[in-house]
């Protein structure tokens, strides 16, 4: 009985405080852990900007939202992440658009594709899953600072405790792997919202940064893997016995997007066995991810490779 008390008592969707009047941007919002975010916060009347890539399949999850939530206020708008000119574009009309934004979730990524370049000629999961939220958190940031309670939530994964950065093949010209890659990314992802915090704290800014990792959980990122091992593993084998559903995976993200009170820095998991699953908790960042000269290099590489510059001032 105790047991299921407790379990009663962890922290879930219901729990979301009213987010009415409030402007939410998720990126990667037709799919997976991004539907599942965009479901939640229009579930508590949030107005949800829906970032996707392939605009069909953007109105299609907008319907399927609004099917179960009549009234759900939604714009779908498009955004290639790898892509930094659409990832301009796209910030360009929000600033057409709004006179200030609440939330920025950077949830969109991809994982281990054989090795490909972006638009602009980076490693396409790189440029995914850090450029494109590194370029798009600066150019949305003033926006952000005219907010209410504003925050930039970032989605690494378990998998940043086995990344680094290799700042002298970040492209893997000389050697690449499609998930030493991944990890690389997603590493990156850590290192930034952690230095995006202490700048804007340094900076005096009422943004906060937070990052947030789902565990294990089903979702299209792994069966779409093109890579056939990484896509026969993680999605077909491995992940019906082990890994949560998308909206139980959301979790974490919704915590950090939401939840009163937390002061900016914290990493948001898993409560679980090894952070695989279960309620939102704070978890520990990698020390490697907070380590401030790799923070420092991934910061000024960033800026020169997107050509934002975000006027913070370096953490002391």
């Amino acid at each position: 009985m105790a047991d299921r008390q407790t379990q009663k008592q962890k922290w879930n969707a219901e729990r979301i405080q009213d987010q009415t009047g409030r402007v939410h941007v998720v990126t990667g919002a037709n799919s997976g852990l991004g539907l599942a975010t965009a479901r939640a916060l229009a579930r508590r009347g949030a107005r949800v900007v829906l970032a996707v890539r392939d605009e069909v399949k953007g109105r299609a999850a907008a319907a399927a939202i609004t099917a179960e939530q009549p009234g759900a206020r939604l714009d779908v708008r498009r955004v290639d992440l790898a892509d930094l000119d659409t990832v301009r574009a796209f910030a360009d009309r929000l600033h057409d658009e709004h006179d200030r934004l609440d939330v920025l979730v950077n949830n969109a990524g991809l994982m281990a594709p054989p090795r490909t370049l972006s638009a602009q000629g980076h490693e396409l999961q790189f440029a995914a899953n850090h450029l494109g939220h590194f370029a798009l958190t600066g150019l949305l940031l003033d926006l952000l600072a005219a907010g209410t309670d504003p925050r930039v939530v970032t989605v690494s994964s378990l998998n940043h405790r086995k990344g680094r950065i290799r700042f002298d093949d970040v492209d893997g010209a000389r050697g690449y792997s499609p998930m030493g890659f991944y990890d690389q990314s997603k590493f990156a992802n850590a290192v930034f919202g952690h230095q995006l915090h202490l700048r804007l704290t340094e900076a005096g800014s009422p943004v906060r940064s937070l990052l947030a990792h789902p565990g294990f959980t089903a979702t299209n990122l792994q069966t779409s893997a093109p890579v056939a091992l990484v896509r026969w593993v993680f999605g077909y084998l491995t992940g019906p016995l082990l890994a949560q559903r998308p909206d139980r995976g959301a979790l974490p993200q919704l915590y950090a997007a939401t939840e009163p009170g937390l002061s900016g820095g914290e990493f948001i998991g898993p409560d679980g066995r090894g952070e695989l699953r279960g309620a939102p908790t704070r978890v520990p960042l990698a020390d490697t991810a907070a380590d401030a000269e790799t923070g420092r290099r991934l910061w000024d590489l960033s800026e020169r490779l997107t050509g934002v510059r975000y006027g913070l001032p370096a953490a002391a």
